[in-house]
């Protein structure tokens, strides 16, 4: 199974069923919506150090930053299609609907990439969360905190084998 987390750019999601007239036969037909995008939003005590480990190592852009006293109070990084957002908790506990909502806490993200020894590479100085392993599904894969402590793993995953017969 390939993860599809990295290069999302439309999902359709199952949000029910019910019974309708379909070309003159009573069947269940499946009502959905779709997801344009989904992009992480991650918080952090240092935004800038944030964006700093994304451009420097992952060679991804600033594309959008929002400056509050004392730093950044959230930045947009982004590579491609693949998009990732940083906030800080400060700018956080002052929005009036979420403040006192959240919890602090660790995320997680799994980054799926074609050359995992390049991006080893990109983070040698790093202390590995764990250190390259091959897993269960046939993922080699490593993983390492950002700045702010949130856990990414990055996965090569093996190609699956071939059902297609030989020519």
């Amino acid at each position: 199974m390939r993860t599809i987390l990295p290069m999302i750019s439309s999902v359709v999601i199952c949000v029910g069923i019910s019974s309708a007239v379909v070309a003159g036969a009573q069947e269940p037909t499946i009502q959905t919506m779709t997801i344009k995008k989904l992009t992480p939003n991650l918080y952090t005590d240092n935004v800038a150090a944030c964006v700093k480990f994304w451009v420097d190592r992952l060679h991804f852009e600033k594309a959008l930053e929002v400056p509050e006293p004392g730093g950044l109070a959230f930045a947009l990084v982004k590579r491609g299609d693949i998009e990732l957002m940083y906030g800080s908790y400060a700018s956080l506990q002052k929005e009036p609907l979420l403040a006192g909502t959240f919890q602090r806490g660790t995320g997680f993200l799994f980054v799926e990439v074609g050359d995992l020894d390049a991006v080893a590479a990109a983070m040698t100085d790093l202390p590995k969360a764990a250190e390259v392993h091959t897993t269960f599904y046939g993922s080699t894969e490593f993983t390492v905190k950002d700045p702010a402590g949130h856990l990414i793993t990055f996965a090569q995953l093996k190609k699956p084998a071939s059902t297609e017969p030989p020519r």
